[in-house]
């Protein structure tokens, strides 16, 4: 695919909110949706969407039993889809509550399965501000290689204070820092480069516990979130996993 149409960009929408698209593809709806006003307002509309579900569709918590018979009846490959679900029915009639039909459960399960967690929102919007960062050539609102300069660029900008470090001993220098935008909250992003690797890390204000890095993968890219001092952390490059994880860690003692 070559160009992108509104057609097209219907078609791949929904794939590339749901992190399912190549990075070629990903990147020319990404393209499209900045220059067309009706896709991209389609767009705003179905992540709102997805965002009001999340946080407005009430949760059931299946039975341990079901857990297993489920898993159980994924393992049993051998046997059609069919099958399958026809085993998971038989097998939840001994738990399930007269008052809800099995209709009922299987879309709230489905639907549970289908809404991405708020982490997956998060990740999912960093990785698009990553590809526009580089198609854009917009990387820096300040271009620096010195903390010093960029550190004090965010005052006042910010409702909070980012730490910036300069790992240029260890093969991934500063390159300069920029504002953007996640989730309907100003963030900063710091940028870095490995070789000729770009790395985008989005720095915002959380109330969650701290955690180590994890490592997953969206469109392409390799990215690692972790949550340190009150503050989220999402590091996004097309850099292989083990090296985007040893710089995350530096970021991660840097504190």
């Amino acid at each position: 695919m070559n160009e992108m149409n509104c057609n097209n960009c219907q078609r791949w929408l929904h794939g590339y909110l749901d992190n399912e698209l190549d990075t070629a593809t990903a990147t020319l709806v990404a393209a499209h949706l900045e220059a067309c006003l009706k896709c991209k307002h389609q767009y705003e509309e179905m992540k709102t969407l997805i965002a009001d579900v999340k946080e407005h569709v009430p949760y059931y918590e299946a039975p341990a039993s079901l857990t297993r018979n489920v898993f159980s009846a994924i393992q049993a490959q051998a046997s059609p889809a069919a099958s399958i679900w026809q085993t998971i029915q038989d097998r939840s009639r001994n738990w399930f509550v007269p008052a809800f039909s099995m209709a009922v459960l299987a879309a709230s399960v489905l639907l549970y399965i289908a809404v991405p967690t708020n982490q997956n929102l998060w990740v999912d919007e960093a990785v698009s501000e990553h590809v526009r960062s580089l198609m854009a050539e917009h990387l820096n609102d300040v271009a620096s290689s010195d903390k010093h300069t960029v550190k004090p660029w965010f005052t006042g900008k910010l409702d909070f204070s980012p730490p910036v470090y300069d790992f240029t001993a260890q093969g991934y220098p500063l390159l300069g820092g920029r504002l953007d935008y996640l989730q309907h909250q100003t963030v900063a992003a710091l940028i870095y480069r490995y070789n000729k690797h770009i790395i985008n890390v989005f720095i915002m204000p959380t109330g969650e516990a701290d955690s180590s890095p994890a490592s997953l993968s969206a469109r392409g890219y390799n990215i690692v979130c972790w949550q340190q001092n009150h503050m989220r952390f999402i590091a996004v490059s097309d850099l292989n996993r083990g090296e985007l994880m040893t710089f995350s860690q530096l970021v991660q003692k840097g504190m």
